[in-house]
């Protein structure tokens, strides 16, 4: 479970933006009808699903791609080498390339609240720290600060938790984060937060750290044919079977390690699908299938496993090839399980409805006049009242976050006619 996340000074981020999933004190009447739009920590309620929403170029999926960048880094920084240079750009303008990039993270693992952080510039890790709550007090794990000297006693301070913790910091270079290299020298805690980030934030429906089709369809094939079924989908049977590969390259894209359906079941699975008007005539999923559908029977394997297990979903664009009634199912499964989240990006309006969200739900995403991102809730328009329609606000621009397009017929004549 995420409780808040922080970053700074990450592509088109300036300054430090909050995604907070804690839920805010709300008492209206749409709020309480609710309850199951929250999940339970201790005694803080946690918001299980958070939409962004934004004109395109202001910074929705540089906060998608900051977050899954910073978890990688988590994830792979253990196997970078001294040439290494981090993947990803500072803010452009002003004097940003002087300052640090900052990433905080406040989750939740094993019902243990953690707080995890660090800050990095183009070639080198800067500052690292991790602590915990193991009974409800704050207790330091590690700190890290790279500034501070020139041995590893110098630059780093321990609690008591990690064993022969200077034995994992002489194995550490500036190019590795701390916790990946306790992890991999087998520290208890370290672990832990490791397989959060690797087992239970999951980054994308496909690619690094997204289940295996194959082992999520053996698992939740009776489920997966009833969830499409509630989709409205004539699909009755899914048969799935391995075929020899042929050492097919898989079209990645480098930025973000992404994969398409077809990257991923081509040439390594053959999946064939009966419908109802003749069951005993197969189709080829990737062939001969809408790309809807493709998306759809790979989306509902991940989320079917993400809600059962109290797993977190990031997802840039959410409605990218799906209807509308299909989304608000997606909504709706995390809202029947137990503690699981979505966090995503859409520019679909038909959800700006608070009947269906809390106002703490509904982020906005805009760009300031320096081009820097900037990131806010609902929430914070205390004057904002609930019966009010909120579509046609944020439309009208009350929140910003939209596109001004002035496309008068004059000055599309002028673009035509220039």
């Amino acid at each position: 479970m995420i409780l808040e996340i922080r970053l700074s000074n990450f592509f088109s981020i300036k300054e430090e933006i909050v995604l907070d999933l804690r839920a805010a004190n709300i008492k209206s009447k749409n709020a309480k009808a609710l309850k199951n739009n929250l999940a339970k920590f201790d005694k803080t309620s946690v918001l299980k699903t958070v939409a962004m929403y934004g004109a395109n170029a202001s910074g929705k999926s540089n906060i998608i791609k900051a977050i899954r960048f910073c978890s990688m880094m988590v994830l792979n920084s253990h196997n970078h080498n001294e040439n290494v240079l981090f993947n990803f750009k500072k803010f452009k303008f002003g004097n940003s390339n002087k300052k640090l990039s900052n990433y905080f993270i406040r989750f939740v693992n094993n019902e243990i609240e953690y707080e995890y952080s660090f800050s990095l510039i183009q070639s080198s890790i800067v500052t690292e720290s991790l602590y915990y709550y193991p009974k409800g007090r704050i207790t330091k794990i590690f700190n890290r600060d790279e500034r501070l000297g020139k041995t590893k006693k110098e630059k780093y301070s321990f609690g008591s938790i990690i064993k022969r913790p200077l034995d994992v910091a002489d194995n550490t270079s500036n190019k590795t984060l701390y916790i990946s290299r306790a992890s991999q020298m087998d520290r208890e805690i370290a672990k832990n937060v490791f397989n959060f980030f690797n087992n239970t934030f999951i980054l994308r429906y496909l690619g690094h750290n997204a289940p295996q089709i194959e082992s999520l369809f053996n698992t939740y094939n009776k489920q997966l044919l009833e969830a499409l079924r509630i989709a409205d989908s004539d699909i009755i049977d899914i048969k799935i079977r391995k075929v020899k590969q042929q050492g097919k390259n898989f079209n990645a894209n480098l930025e973000d390690l992404t994969l398409s359906v077809e990257d991923v079941i081509q040439d390594a699975l053959q999946i064939k699908t009966y419908h109802k008007a003749d069951p005993s005539i197969g189709f080829d999923l990737i062939t001969e299938e809408s790309d809807g559908t493709k998306k759809l029977f790979v989306i509902m394997l991940n989320i079917l496993d993400i809600v059962k297990n109290n797993k977190i979903l990031l997802i840039d664009e959410i409605g990218e090839s799906l209807h509308t009634d299909i989304i608000e199912y997606i909504f709706n499964l995390f809202r029947a399980g137990k503690s699981a989240q979505l966090i995503c990006t859409t520019h679909n309006t038909r959800f700006l409805n608070l009947t269906r969200f809390r106002k703490d739900q509904i982020y906005f995403v805009n760009k300031k006049e320096d081009a820097s991102t900037d990131l806010y809730s609902l929430y914070d328009y205390s004057d904002f009242r609930d019966t009010m329609d909120l579509e046609k606000a944020y439309l009208q621009g009350r929140f910003d976050a939209v596109p001004f397009v002035n496309d008068s017929i004059e000055n599309l004549k002028s673009i035509i006619n220039g």
